[in-house]
């Protein structure tokens, strides 16, 4: 992997460049980014529903047959849903992202609970808490939240991405050759 990177300098620093930029709109612009994710998971969700719809028909009995169909009529309506309305399915996906950032900081905590004379755990107590709190405040503000918490969410995301692909061939480039 390491030679991949050192091979191409130039494109992981021009792709991260890219991300970069992309990132910071998504943060600048977090309602567009939002609608954005929101039709881009509609998309996926009515690929996926399609996809058991057709593997339906392949399976043995009528109780799995009618499970394929069942899983894929939903994804498909949830789909059309967020395809039609992507500001309400921003709304919704917002709400379904605030019950895992919630319940994710629960499990954290947990963790942190079990694991707690370990050193070291304390970023789990860290993890749980600030999840927690982060998981409150999207709740107390829905439905307005879904205005900036996907859209940044995904803006952070490639931020992240776009200083990893930056930042590992300049050091490989910095690395002192032995």
């Amino acid at each position: 992997m390491l030679a991949s990177f050192s091979r191409s300098t130039f494109w992981s620093m021009f792709v991260g460049a890219l991300l970069l930029l992309a990132g910071l709109m998504a943060i600048v612009l977090p309602p567009i980014a939002g609608i954005a994710a929101s039709i881009f998971f509609g998309w996926l969700l009515l690929i996926g529903g399609v996809a058991h719809l057709v593997y339906a028909w392949s399976e043995r009995g009528t109780g799995a047959v009618l499970w394929q169909i069942l899983i894929g009529v939903v994804y498909v309506i949830a789909a059309l849903y967020m395809l039609v309305l992507p500001v309400a399915g921003l709304v919704t996906l917002t709400l379904v992202l605030a019950f895992y950032v919630a319940v994710s900081g629960i499990f954290e905590l947990a963790v942190f609970a079990r694991l707690r004379r370990l050193r070291g755990t304390v970023w789990f107590l860290v993890d749980g808490l600030v999840s927690l709190l982060l998981g409150g405040l999207i709740f107390f503000h829905w439905p307005w939240s879904s205005l900036w918490f996907v859209g940044t969410l995904v803006g952070i995301s490639l931020l992240l991405s776009g200083i990893a692909r930056i930042t590992v061939p300049l050091s490989l480039r910095l690395r002192p050759t032995v």
